[in-house]
This record gives C-alpha cells, sequence and structure tokens, in this order.
C-alpha cells in the first residue's frame, strides 16, 4: 500500500483534511467513548463512583457513560470482593457485553481475593474466568489511580490492531463458561483458556531451566 507524502498530508492538514488509516480512527473513536457497566462488588466501588463525581470529572476522558445493561457497555471494572456467590454472575455480565470489550480489576480484593484471599467463600482473582485489561492495586485505590488505568486503558485500545483483537480471533469463544456451584468449589475452579496455575519451580529439572 503506497503512502501519502508527508508534505502532502501537512498540506491537506492546513486545509482541514486529515488523511489517517480508518483503523486509527477506529480505535480513537473508542478509547473516546468508553461505556463502563454499572455495578460495584465492594468498597472499591465507593472509589470507583468518586472519580465520576464532580472533583475529579471522569468525563474530561471520555468514559463517563456507566450504563445499567450489559449489552450497552465495554468495559467491566470489578470493583471490590468477588465472591464464589457472585462470580459466576460476573461472568454472566461479561458474556452479555458485546465486543470489544475489556475488563479492568479495581482493587486487592478483585485481583487475588486480598486481605480475605484465605477465606473460603472469597475468590482468589477475577483473572481466573475473564481476561483482565488492566489491574489497579491498592486497598482501596484512590481515584487517581483509577483514572490513571482508564488513560492506560485508552494507550492499549489505541495501539489494537483489527486482526489482533479477540473479537476479530475466529479461534477466540465467543462466550466463557459459567462457574457453577459444586459440592466443594466453583466448578470449574477456573478457565483454563485464560488463566493457568503458577508453576512450581521446586519441580523445575536443570534441563528445563536451560531450555527457558
Amino acid at each position: 500500500m503506497e503512502m501519502t507524502d508527508d508534505g502532502l498530508k501537512s498540506e491537506l492538514q492546513k486545509q482541514g483534511v486529515f488523511v489517517v488509516p480508518v483503523e486509527f480512527l477506529y480505535n480513537w473513536s473508542r478509547k473516546s467513548s468508553i461505556w463502563p457497566l454499572q455495578f460495584g462488588l465492594a468498597c472499591c466501588a465507593i472509589e470507583m463512583i468518586a472519580s465520576a463525581a464532580a472533583r475529579y470529572d471522569l468525563a474530561r476522558f471520555g468514559a463517563e457513560v456507566f450504563r445499567a445493561t450489559p449489552r450497552q457497555a465495554d468495559l467491566m471494572i470489578v470493583a471490590g470482593t468477588v465472591t464464589k456467590k457472585m462470580a459466576p454472575q460476573v461472568v454472566r455480565l461479561w458474556n452479555q457485553m458485546p465486543e470489544p470489550k475489556y475488563c479492568i480489576a479495581m482493587g486487592a480484593c478483585a485481583i487475588s481475593g486480598g486481605p480475605f484471599k484465605d477465606g473460603y467463600n472469597v475468590l482468589k482473582g477475577i483473572d481466573r474466568y475473564i481476561p483482565v485489561d488492566v489491574h489497579i492495586p491498592g486497598c482501596p485505590p484512590r481515584p487517581e489511580a483509577f483514572i490513571h488505568a482508564i488513560m492506560t486503558l485508552q494507550r492499549k485500545i489505541e495501539q489494537d490492531h483489527l486482526h489482533r483483537m479477540r473479537c476479530y480471533n475466529k479461534e477466540s469463544p465467543a462466550e466463557y463458561p459459567i462457574p457453577a456451584y459444586g459440592e466443594h468449589d466453583l466448578e470449574p475452579p477456573a478457565n483454563p483458556e485464560v488463566w493457568q496455575p503458577p508453576k512450581d519451580y521446586r519441580d523445575v529439572t536443570l534441563d528445563e531451566v536451560k531450555r527457558g
């Protein structure tokens, strides 16, 4: 594909004509109009709400329209502790969101279970079932951290390529399995397509270390 000369681009821009790839325009429109799903799970949701209020004004970044239905949202913010009773509902909401969609895990509880990780009823991170694009550490993270995560996600959207996005990958699943209540735990305990248990390096042989 023959590229437009930089000098010609400059002259056209002086006349109000901008020559950009369709992919750039597509990504620019998506990153500038993020619609988060309106729900919260625990105390991190208070910080998320504060970021949309007058003092921090999330609307400045094009992400103010919190939607009450997953069918109109493209960003899931998992803000707070995810219990095993709530995990199936979170995955169900994720499946109902249209592509392309993104996920932010807000706070230590959503990332790893936080101070409740040893509880029998707390999920050790929502990334066991759905793909997470940005993690926000903290307990709870402040609105500034949440806004920084939105900006980080926008930079990620800006660099998306159409042929690499999940929604355009034919091998990517259209829906993720919703965990069910088993006899002792959720079944399955994790979605192997998005999460693998960490490898116990005590069992790694010297040959495997040399191979990397």
